[in-house]
């Protein structure tokens, strides 16, 4: 089976098991459920479908049950609907981007919170050391030669002063 077909199916499959959840699925404790994804496998017999739940974790909890007892129902409907002579199996996983997607940005909120706080720190600072680190040397070339100090005497340390 080609990747192109099992993608054509899973967004079918995403629009029917959307439809029936919002039309035909009546269990109380099914909450606001979004179908994020729909994956297929290769030979087109298993299908996961990621979902996310609005509400606290108790309402996500009821939900995956929610879901859990209706797989029999959407699995024959997706039958129906697409006309396949082998019906894939319907697996319901939660959906974790949007929780990790909601905690990246909180880190990068903090990041943002972290560089806010040194630059204030570093409005007026002074550096320790000397302001130009880089002055030319006693020749004038730009720099002192290995094995020489800033008076200018050879440290023996084998280097030429040259």
């Amino acid at each position: 089976m080609g990747a192109a077909r099992a993608r054509r199916l899973a967004d079918r499959i995403a629009r029917i098991v959307a439809e029936m959840l919002e039309r035909r699925i009546k269990d109380p404790r099914l909450g606001f459920v979004t179908v994020t994804d729909v994956r297929m496998t290769g030979d087109l017999r298993d299908a996961t479908v990621y979902y996310t739940v609005y509400g606290p974790d108790e309402e996500r909890v009821a939900t995956a049950a929610a879901l859990d007892s209706a797989k029999g129902v959407i699995r024959t409907e997706v039958g129906r609907q697409t006309g396949l002579r082998h019906t894939p199996s319907v697996t319901f996983v939660a959906d974790t981007v949007p929780d990790n997607a909601r905690h990246i940005e909180e880190l990068l909120e903090r990041a943002k919170v972290a560089d806010a706080r040194v630059a204030r720190n570093r409005e007026g600072a002074h550096p320790a050391g000397d302001p130009d680190p880089y002055r030319p040397g006693p020749d004038g070339d730009g720099g002192y030669h290995l094995g020489q100090s800033p008076d200018g005497a050879d440290h023996e340390a084998g280097y030429s002063a040259s």
